[in-house]
């Protein structure tokens, strides 16, 4: 036998076609193709199946009503609204009611919650507990419960104006709400309000110098104190040379009610107390395992070196601990806004009670009235992730 005749033959070669298939690249983008082809098709399906049945019910569709007259008044209006007024300027007074509430939710539930937060890690026995009580308490128990308690049970059973609780500066507190002299701006109060932004972008300018300068030399500036006396000081400055122009005007009561000053009204109290503590509990926690993630030794390592405890935790511990903190914070802040529409357990006018709530009453309209109102609570949503994302972006620390 030779070697020629025992000589295995050649492998054949792959065929074309076969390459292709089995080419992981290739089949991704069939792949892909495909999904996208399906969610198109599934999609219009929907929507025809949508206008068949609307044509069907003898139901007019389109965006028209927008320009109808409302017919109806809106008790909380931060712009001017009277029934006469277009849907559509209803959606923009319940819009910029939702927005009210959530940017003041945000910002009092991250305060409490920082502040429960570090408060449940203090070596202080008593302030640990009252905040381990707090947050075990308001996160285990219903938002709409804790809603319908601060309405209900609390704020519904204030006296009345005549015997409410005075409160300094000629504020009062009754079933009629929170009332507080409302500030009335006079000639020359523009070159206030100027001041107050130059003085912010002189605090921004100021702390990244501060920190350019600290990573150069190792110097901690202080910058917060110096930048509260710029931003308290350059307006307070700027308000006595233009003569002080700023009035108030106090509530006074006349009959059954106060006249002027600015009302809180138990509906929008009662939905920011349940908000604000509700959010601030699940915060404390997240802001509590954010601390807790950094090692004990970056402790050690500052009390070795003299520092303070208040300085190592808002100078050491804090901003390693943000890029723990902030991303579950935006999950926070996300459901704050979505539990917002739980207003209209209060009967706070916010976007869904008025506009998915008498808007759709009125006109029938529910495809369009739904379709625009959950368009809007996504776009506020992926505004709110962005802007996070672009501050968790620029406070995470970049290794040298």
């Amino acid at each position: 036998m030779t070697l020629r005749d025992t000589a295995p033959a050649p492998l054949a070669a792959p065929s074309r076609a076969g390459s292709w298939l089995y080419d992981p690249t290739i089949r991704g983008i069939v792949y892909q193709v495909a999904l996208a082809l399906f969610l198109v098709l599934f999609g219009w399906w929907i929507f025809d199946n949508t206008v068949q049945n609307l044509r069907a019910a003898n139901i007019a569709s389109g965006f028209g009503f927008m320009s109808d007259r409302a017919g109806f008044d809106i008790a909380q209006k931060p712009i001017e609204f009277t029934p006469d007024d277009t849907h559509g300027r209803a959606f923009l007074v319940s819009l910029v009611n939702t927005l009210i509430v959530a940017a003041l939710g945000i910002v009092g539930a991250t305060v409490l919650g920082f502040f429960a937060g570090v408060a449940r890690l203090s070596p202080n026995w008593l302030l640990s507990k009252v905040a381990m009580v707090y947050v075990e308490t308001f996160r285990n128990v219903p938002l709409l419960l804790q809603l319908l308690f601060w309405y209900k049970a609390v704020l519904s059973v204030l006296p009345g104006p005549k015997q409410g609780v005075v409160l300094p500066l000629g504020s009062n507190l009754s079933n009629r709400g929170l009332i507080v002299p409302r500030p009335v701006p006079g000639d020359g109060f523009g070159a206030v309000e100027i001041a107050v932004l130059v003085a912010i972008a002189a605090v921004f300018v100021l702390a990244r110098w501060a920190k350019s300068r600290q990573e150069a030399t190792g110097q901690i500036f202080p910058t917060f104190r110096v930048g509260a006396a710029v931003v308290v000081g350059l307006p307070l400055v700027v308000f006595l040379l233009a003569g002080m122009p700023l009035s108030f005007e106090y509530p006074e009561l006349k009959g059954f009610n106060f006249v002027g000053g600015f009302v809180f009204k138990p509906e929008l109290m009662a939905l920011l107390l349940g908000l604000v503590i509700y959010t601030g509990a699940f915060i404390a926690e997240v802001v509590r395992a954010g601390i807790m993630a950094i090692s004990h030794g970056q402790s050690e390592a500052a009390f070795a070196l003299g520092l303070k405890p208040g300085v190592t935790m808002r100078r050491i511990i804090i901003p390693q601990a943000m890029r723990v903190i902030i991303p579950p914070l935006t999950s926070q802040y996300l459901n704050l806004t979505k539990n917002s529409s739980l207003a209209v357990a209060v009967g706070y006018p916010d976007l869904v009670a008025v506009f998915a709530g008498s808007t759709l009453n009125i006109t029938g309209r529910a495809v369009e009235v739904i379709f625009l109102t959950m368009g809007v609570y996504l776009a506020i949503s992926l505004v709110t992730a962005a802007f996070m994302n672009w501050f968790n972006t620029r406070v995470a620390l970049i290794e040298r």
